[in-house]
């Protein structure tokens, strides 16, 4: 059979992975579709950078017509990141009548409400399991295995990057930029971190997760809270053990009565729980359903090979779909298109959580008395107190306070009270507590 031509938008790590993959194990993929996968143009930016000489049989070039305008290309993988040009580019194939292949998270995060529609009036596919979480088939999961579920939640670590450096920190005892910059010597962190430590990444993940899961648009940005590690201190992860806990970088969305809840930011997480225990640079992600139960996918997030498992994964369902119309398809956000619903999205303010606070105070007497009472004001009742002292009188100890969950709002006037008091040194480090199933 003739088969199936494929145009690659992008030939760094996970380019290269998909092509080296379809290479080696084309008769596996075969046959599972009954033709073969061949890949006739890679656009790349530089033509000049030396490629690896088992790649040299590709026709590389620099002009994405070459790929978008090519009327022999029933495929095109984009790889490019980002979400100009990468959107332009994807537009103007759809419009020529080709399915796309991505594994670009902002760019469906941030403007797959508009790609989904545009594909859905050219009757073509835009498939982007590799979005998210790397190898893991969360999105397939979600989307087609719990189809028969009222889903209440996803509960993620899905930027392997914080974890690493969380996991490090933990295991090395060293501080966080310590463990950042050996991160980016082992190529876990990019040279310009912000994406992943500030939480960047996990939120454009959980955006496109929340949207498959409840059956909403591709939430704005501005509609989620979003915090990343960098405040995270070796002291926190040590008071954090002592209590019990791990922390650990959450995506988090959650269905209430309400409405919808979605907000990422770090979390101490029970050692007991399975979360915990997901280290360096792997990836998890909780689903509940009402009929499932509670289910947890694990695997790597990012790398070479597993991205692209992911990317071909994607294109062996686009090859079978392709005599077919995608109205018969799968959904790109799982359900039918007349069926996604504008869902309340909760407030950040009004959530509730349990917190770990961490502060500098004056060792005089009745410094906790006035900590307390200003929680108190708030209606914040206390769990815990863990004061730390060397044995010797110092003018400063370091104090830890567990709360029992209490609405956020309060959570920030209280702080806002505390950080003004005299005898509160330097900033307090304030932790969600999750409380997981």
């Amino acid at each position: 059979m003739t088969p199936v031509r494929i145009g690659l938008l992008g030939f760094g790590t996970v380019g290269y992975g998909t092509w080296s993959v379809l290479t080696r194990n084309c008769d596996e993929i075969e046959r599972r579709i009954g033709r073969r996968f061949e890949v006739s143009h890679v656009v790349v930016k530089d033509l000049s950078k030396p490629r690896t000489p088992t790649a040299s049989g590709l026709h590389f070039t620099d002009n994405p017509s070459t790929v978008i305008d090519n009327p022999d290309i029933d495929i095109v993988i984009e790889l490019m990141g980002g979400t100009s040009p990468a959107y332009e580019y994807i537009d103007r194939a759809l419009a020529n009548g080709k399915h796309i292949v991505t594994a670009n998270k902002e760019l469906i995060a941030l403007r797959g409400n508009e790609l989904f529609e545009t594909a859905k009036k050219s009757d073509k596919i835009v498939a982007f399991e590799a979005s998210v979480c790397g190898g893991i088939p969360i999105i397939k999961a979600v989307r087609e295995g719990f189809a028969a579920n009222r889903i209440s939640s996803l509960v993620g670590i899905i930027n392997g990057t914080c974890n690493y450096i969380l996991s490090d920190m933990k295991d090395l005892k060293r501080s966080f930029n310590d463990v950042l910059e050996k991160a980016q010597e082992l190529g876990y962190a990019e040279a310009d971190p912000t994406f992943d430590v500030e939480g960047i990444d996990a939120m454009h993940k959980l955006v496109i997760l929340a949207s498959i899961a409840f059956g909403i648009p591709l939430q704005k940005l501005e509609s989620i809270h979003c915090e990343g590690i960098t405040t995270i201190s070796y002291d926190d992860i040590v008071y954090a053990d002592e209590l019990g806990f791990t922390i650990k970088h959450l995506a988090i969305a959650r269905r209430i009565e309400s409405g919808i809840e979605i907000r990422v930011h770090p979390s101490l997480v029970s050692k007991q729980r399975l979360l915990a225990n997901v280290n360096g640079v792997m990836n998890a992600v909780a689903v509940s359903g009402d009929a499932i139960g509670r289910a947890l996918f694990y695997g790597p997030g990012a790398g070479s090979e597993p991205t692209a498992s992911a990317v071909i994964a994607d294109l062996v369902d686009v090859a079978r779909a392709m005599n077919g119309s995608v109205n018969t398809s799968v959904p790109h956000l799982s359900f039918q298109y007349d069926q996604l619903k504008s869902l309340p999205i909760i407030p950040f303010n009004q959530t509730e959580t349990a917190n770990y606070l961490r502060m500098s105070a004056l060792n005089q007497a009745g410094v906790l008395a006035e900590v307390t009472r200003i929680l108190g004001d708030h209606e914040i009742s206390i769990e815990s107190i863990l004061q730390k002292s060397s044995g010797h009188h110092e003018e400063v100890l370091p104090v830890v306070i567990v709360t029992q969950e209490t609405l956020e709002a309060n959570m920030q006037n209280a702080l806002e009270e505390l950080q003004v008091l005299d005898t509160v040194i330097g900033e307090i480090n304030r932790i969600r507590i999750e409380a997981l199933a």
